[in-house]
């Protein structure tokens, strides 16, 4: 089986109809999708795609409106009343929308840029940002508690922040590294930490400022990702190092494939929707702090568990190429 053959066998099904096969063409892959991704925001981002592409606004354009959306989403979560607090929940579903139609718009029009994956990354941080600043503001206003002990919610959310970019970044890098077996390079967006210092140390400052000052957060960001993943890095130094040309065969493409796969529903755990629900079940509930709570606990569990099961496959297919299987 071709390259190309498997790529369409297991990214969508080829379905009768123009409009049709059009959408499924804008998703990254039926593997890595979300649940509620397929059945509510990817057609509705589907839609923003079509009718951007239309009018010909860019992605990146779509990126940074769903920024302000986002934030604005997070200043409703501030008021202890539930109905600002529900226009918020529609601001963040439509930011998130927007987030959905960025990456379908680019893959429909080819508009792919290091830049656009940067801004998508960090258009979710800036939604939480302004989310963990209401929700601390509001604590020391209406909790007793918290109104008495002020540093104890800002702790808190802090520690809940860092490790909310832990899982969202690990997340990504898997779902990356998922891609890049299932569709090839052209179909991933995994980099490489040395060929983004080499990019960086070709960059100077003057002149390239603000494009080296995000490729130098990018860089980091993928460091960190390395550094968490260590036998995902020997395996690609093992895959690097036994097929120079890059032509992975396809059976060790599909294998992998096999394996990883079940790890995907957790990296979709990890992501938008199901912080979504806990943190609109914690405002039902009048107790935001519980979505700190989520993420510090549930959360980093399901992390913990994530790396350790993805590094365990990637020690036996190092092991597999060693022992020259493929």
């Amino acid at each position: 089986m071709s390259d190309q053959s498997s790529q369409n066998q297991h990214t969508a099904p080829q379905l009768a109809g123009k409009p049709r096969s059009a959408y499924l063409q804008s998703l990254k892959s039926l593997d890595t999708e979300e649940g509620i991704d397929l059945v509510f925001y990817r057609p509705i981002g589907y839609a923003w795609a079509c009718l951007a592409k239309r009018i010909g606004v860019t992605p990146n354009a779509i990126t940074i409106a769903s920024i302000f959306i986002g934030i604005g989403a997070g200043i409703a979560f501030y008021f202890p009343q539930m109905w600002i607090n529900v226009i918020g929940m529609l601001l963040l579903i439509w930011a998130n929308s927007f987030d959905s139609a960025d990456g379908q718009l680019a893959r429909m029009t080819k508009q792919y840029s290091r830049i656009g994956r940067i801004l998508d990354g960090l258009s979710g941080d800036f939604w939480f940002a302004a989310i963990y600043i209401a929700i601390c503001l509001r604590e020391n206003i209406t909790s007793d508690f918290f109104s008495q002990h002020h540093w104890v919610i800002w702790a808190i959310a802090v520690f809940a922040g860092i490790c909310h970019g832990k899982q969202a970044a690990m997340a990504d890098y898997y779902r990356q590294f998922h891609l890049f077996f299932l569709k090839g390079e052209e179909g991933s967006e995994l980099d490489t930490a040395s060929k983004l210092k080499q990019r960086l140390q070709e960059l100077s400052w003057s002149g390239n400022f603000w494009k080296k000052l995000t490729l130098t957060v990018y860089t980091n960001y993928t460091v960190q990702q390395e550094a968490t993943a260590p036998a995902m890095q020997k395996l690609r130094a093992a895959l690097a190092s036994r097929f120079p040309d890059g032509h992975i065969p396809q059976s060790f493409r599909d294998d992998f494939r096999k394996a990883s796969l079940p790890l995907m529903k957790y990296t979709n755990i990890l992501s938008f929707n199901w912080r979504c629900i806990a943190l609109f079940a914690s405002l039902f509930l009048q107790m935001p702090w519980l979505y700190f709570a989520f993420e510090i606990v549930i959360l980093n569990s399901l992390l913990v568990y994530m790396v350790l099961r993805h590094e365990s496959i990637c020690r036996r297919f190092t092991h597999e190429l060693a022992t020259s299987k493929y």
